[in-house]
């Protein structure tokens, strides 16, 4: 099986601006952002998608949010009149374009409501 974009940027195999890893994660930016402040945070196991986890993949997945709102408070976007959006797309018609789970993180500027 060959590797997801996001486990070739784990293994450093393509560059990115890395703001954070861990043994369970890594987090960088967006390479099309859409917001001033757009991270993602992607686990090292390659879990396809949000909706194919496993009761097995529970703890990552709480590490991943944990992550994304230290991140989000580093950025200085926490305080509830700053705020900013977490996004976990799931499929074609979810957004999703990387087939790898990934949490984005997004901020700095107003996010309408609902989502485009």
């Amino acid at each position: 099986m060959s590797k997801t974009l996001f486990e070739k940027i784990a293994d450093r195999e393509i560059p990115a601006d890395i703001v954070h890893e861990d043994d369970v994660c890594l987090a960088f930016h967006d390479i099309n952002p859409q917001a001033p402040v757009h991270l993602l945070v992607v686990p090292r196991k390659p879990i396809p998608r949000v909706g194919e986890a496993s009761a097995e993949d529970q703890q990552a997945l709480g590490h991943l949010l944990l992550v994304a709102g230290r991140l989000a408070r580093e950025q200085g976007f926490a305080a509830t009149d700053q705020g900013f959006r977490v996004v976990i797309n799931h499929g074609q018609h979810g957004g999703e374009s990387v087939p790898h789970l990934h949490v984005h993180v997004l901020a700095g500027r107003q996010l309408d409501w609902p989502p485009g």
